[in-house]
């Protein structure tokens, strides 16, 4: 598995409750509610302030047990359809973390988001900064989907969804590339890029332009391809993924194709 040390200067001046999250022991929300509730100490000393300062050598300990640093770990998911990017659901439904149960992992979270509806290439890790830089417009990291769509679109439509267009709230969205995979019958696989991606980005745009998603796969980060894995199977990231997602992908580069089934 691909892990890496903690960096003093990545760790230093973290709140407690964040110190606590990437120590791999639970999510910052969770690691709050437990300083407050009294349960986290810090260099001996107990603490309900989640926000108290901490250095990258600070001893942190829960119930009394302390919490040793972890190392960083970059982990691939292919999200199935149905499955929420949560840590936990109020209504029952299966989450991310039921796909890395028996994996004995620390706390990872996700990479920004798949809503519910869609499947697809989801990463997880414990390094926020990489985290980050991934999610970071700026940083050129584009995300890649599959999407099948009803109906089939004309060139004039591929263009406007490039084009972009202005929703009744005000926002504006678009894809960077957009272009026919296949189509039979009355829908169509389209691929599309993104170099940034806000709630629902994919669908509301489609929405906008009077096109049903049917499904949706998202099948590569940058140069990082879903490819053969399993729905609902995770693998480590190999250092050389890593440090690729780690640098800017260089301006109109393409990312390669997955696979949408």
């Amino acid at each position: 598995m691909t892990v890496a040390g903690n960096s003093p200067s990545e760790c230093a001046r973290s709140g407690l409750a964040r110190a606590l999250s990437k120590r791999g022991y639970c999510s910052r929300n969770v690691a709050a509610a437990l300083v407050r509730a009294g349960r986290v100490q810090l260099n001996g000393r107990l603490t309900h302030d989640p926000e108290t300062p901490t250095t990258p050598t600070s001893r942190i300990a829960v119930d009394g047990l302390e919490v040793a640093a972890t190392q960083r770990i970059y982990v691939a998911l292919n999200k199935p359809r149905g499955v929420v990017t949560t840590t936990t659901d109020e209504q029952g439904r299966a989450t991310v973390y039921d796909c890395l149960r028996e994996a004995n992992l620390p706390w990872l979270a996700p990479v920004g988001r798949l809503d519910k509806a869609s499947e697809g290439l989801l990463l997880l890790t414990n390094d926020t900064a990489w985290a980050a830089g991934i999610l970071a417009p700026a940083h050129g990291v584009t995300k890649t989907y599959h999407l099948q769509v009803s109906p089939i679109p004309n060139e004039t439509a591929l263009h406007a969804m490039q084009a972009g267009c202005v929703l009744a709230d005000g926002s504006r969205l678009h894809a960077e590339r957009v272009a026919l995979l296949r189509s039979g019958g009355r829908n169509a696989w389209l691929e599309a890029t993104l170099n940034e991606g806000r709630n629902r980005h994919l669908r509301r745009l489609c929405e906008a332009l009077n096109f049903e998603v049917l499904r949706l796969v998202r099948v590569a980060i940058g140069p990082l391809a879903l490819g053969t894995l399993a729905k609902g199977a995770w693998r480590a990231l190999t250092a050389a993924e890593v440090a690729q997602l780690r640098q800017p992908l260089a301006a109109g580069g393409s990312p390669p194709r997955g696979s949408s089934s």
